[in-house]
């Protein structure tokens, strides 16, 4: 397409190549291929079942290299406001009933007392109208309660980040998501310095209220654990962002400028690729618990840390072996078999390679960023899915796909998908640097066929909008993935306001 002087200009400001622009224009006009999957990933294929024993070998091995000054850092995604969070009392409040009538809504006021924010809300309430929440509620002014929650003039938790919703009552106080996620860390990530180190990263609207927050509360949960905290933020990247068209294809415009949306989460990819660690711990901000329930958490980020370190030692041995030239028959052998059982990646024509190709073959899938991701039994919960997923080599790992990516009509692929035992609640740790120890350049090791497209509407006209490969998913597909069975304890996330009164945030 000719690109008028204001898109240049556009491309420009926002740090956007003509030929990024392209390639989404024509990804949005072909769409994306499925994936080819040989079936889900489950206990005894893709996914390990570790033993109590070997749970504290791992949990032995991560204790071991903090003690020996291992620099650990933990990242939190946690942009965007909550809106979503309050769906159904936004609904509430903008229709036409006074009174609640849906069971969601009869849930939150019958159970109000229970949410950590409602001294806050009772103060806000008490500020805005001479009345206490209850005494509201008694009158049947239910919408100014529901109001004084959602508005800037009160709470104003419609336009907050979770981050800093407050999730937990604890004893004379309450929490935030943000103050528990600072908690967790200390708990499982405090180096041999003593020093925690957490970055956060939010929508730049939302950096000066995250910031404050952090300042206020670094101090007082330092001293609660015994710590000190080194935490940070960054904001998506506008060159992420991606362009936006019409349903016939065409560029969509507002104002005569072409339309650019923020890429979903595969775009912190690119604020990964910024962080300086030996291993990175991913987890969402709205995933956390209280101290009191934390237990099951702790232990098995300790698990998952300890059997990432353990395979980056193997791997790191490998890599430093091959370097030198072509082992013998017998090591190259054992390299194949611990390609085979510990990575989980099969590629029918390696035992025919000669050794030199065989050499080379191994070297290329070693060397790569390593991810150990904790996989919950399916329960109904949301969330993407562990697979053995077949790669443009030929090859077969694991990796974890959204339904989206599986195509709808191919009814032995819809088949394994109905099969699939676990699925993914975002509990990941990283290791991004590679045998010599220096940064792999993660964008290298994303697959741009994996986004997907979705309708969207923007002031009542349908667009087609391209979310990036999703950070845990497409973003991280040419990585080493370990998959490891962790309890459903450990994923308790909270996707509405009333999910706060589910027994993990009591």
């Amino acid at each position: 397409m000719a690109l008028e002087k204001i898109d240049i200009e556009t491309l420009s400001r926002k740090g956007i190549t003509e030929e990024k622009l392209s390639e989404e224009l024509t990804m949005l006009r072909e769409g994306f291929p499925y994936l080819r999957i040989e079936g889900p990933a489950v206990v005894g294929n893709g996914i390990s079942r570790m033993s109590e024993e070997m749970q504290s070998r791992s949990i032995d091995i991560w204790d071991q290299y903090l003690a020996a000054g291992g620099r650990v850092l933990k990242m939190v995604p946690a942009s965007g406001a909550a809106s979503r969070m309050f769906k159904d009392v936004f609904a509430f409040v903008n229709g036409k009933k006074d009174k609640p009538d849906s069971d969601f809504m009869k849930r939150f006021f019958d159970n109000i007392e229970d949410f950590a924010f409602f001294a806050d809300l009772n103060n806000a309430c008490m500020c805005l109208y001479d009345l206490s929440v209850s005494s509201l509620i008694k009158e049947g002014r239910f919408k100014d309660v529901a109001k004084a929650l959602l508005n800037a003039e009160g709470l104003d938790y419609g336009q907050l980040p979770k981050a800093l919703l407050k999730f937990h009552k604890v004893p004379g106080t309450s929490r935030t998501a943000l103050e528990e996620h600072l908690a967790e860390g200390a708990q499982y990530a405090s180096g041999k310095d003593g020093m925690v180190r957490i970055h956060f990263t939010v929508s730049e609207n939302h950096v000066p209220l995250v910031y404050r927050k952090i300042e206020e509360e670094i101090g007082v949960l330092g001293k609660r654990y015994g710590v000190r905290y080194e935490v940070d933020m960054s904001t998506q990247k506008p060159s992420t962002d991606t362009v936006a068209a019409n349903l016939d294809g065409t560029p969509y415009r507002e104002n005569g400028e072409l339309f650019f949306r923020p890429g979903g989460h595969g775009a912190l990819i690119e604020n990964l690729n910024d962080l300086d660690a030996d291993i990175i711990f991913i987890k969402n901000i709205d995933n956390v618990v209280p101290d009191s329930l934390r237990a099951d958490t702790i232990r098995f980020k300790k698990v998952i840390g300890g059997t990432l370190v353990g395979i980056r030692q193997r791997v790191n041995e490998y890599c430093a072996l091959l370097s030198k030239g072509t082992p013998d028959d017998a090591k190259l052998a054992e390299m194949l078999d611990f390609l085979r059982k510990v990575l989980c990646i099969t590629h029918d024509g390696a035992d025919e390679m000669d050794a030199k190709s065989k050499a080379e073959y191994i070297f290329s899938k070693l060397n790569r960023p390593i991810r150990v991701c904790g996989m919950v039994k399916n329960e109904g919960e949301p969330g993407g899915g562990p697979f053995l997923a077949y790669n443009p080599d030929g090859t077969v790992s694991p990796q974890i796909l959204e339904s989206t990516q599986i195509d709808p009509k191919d009814k032995a692929a819809q088949k394994m998908l109905k099969e699939a035992t676990h699925f993914n609640p975002v509990d990941l740790v990283c290791s991004i640097k590679d045998w010599k120890g220096e940064k792999f350049n993660l964008p290298d090791y994303v697959d741009k066929s994996t986004g997907f497209i979705s309708i969207k509407s923007r002031e009542g006209v349908e667009i087609k909008a391209l979310e990036l490969p999703g950070l845990w998913n497409g973003a991280m597909s040419d990585w080493n993935t370990v998959l490891v069975e962790v309890p459903a304890e450990t994923f308790n996330p909270v996707k509405t306001v009333n999910d706060l009164l589910r027994p993990a945030h009591q």
